[in-house]
């Protein structure tokens, strides 16, 4: 059986890291080891804090729509609950952008809540 050289697959391997660890503070972007570290851990809050994004940006919407339908005297669950019984498909996402940008569209989404 013929021998290997793995000069240059591990070598790829190696820089592949450290380009990933790059900016990281002292060693951790230098040492292959501490950088595998810094990586595999940078790697698993990213793939954690992308499923925690969607459940801020939610609350963060829900807190938006609330705030904005209390001005026109309706509170949030009251304020929901008559949209769906308007048979109004409109998201969270939607809706708080047009209470932050777009008032008195808002204002109307509201008028049409409280008449159900």
């Amino acid at each position: 059986m013929s021998r290997v050289r793995r000069g240059t697959k591990a070598r790829e391997r190696r820089k592949k890291i450290l380009k990933q660890a790059k900016g990281y503070r002292g060693g951790q972007s230098k040492l292959f080891r501490t950088a595998v570290e810094r990586v595999h851990r940078a790697l698993a809050y990213a793939y954690r804090d992308r499923r925690v994004k969607k459940r801020e940006f939610r609350t963060l919407w829900i807190a938006r729509i609330g705030a904005a339908s209390r001005l026109h005297g309706l509170n949030y669950s009251r304020f929901m609950a008559g949209l769906k019984k308007a048979n109004v498909v409109v998201d969270r996402k939607i809706l708080a952008d047009l209470a932050a940008r777009a008032p008195e569209t808002f204002a109307r989404y509201v008028d049409l809540a409280k008449s159900h």
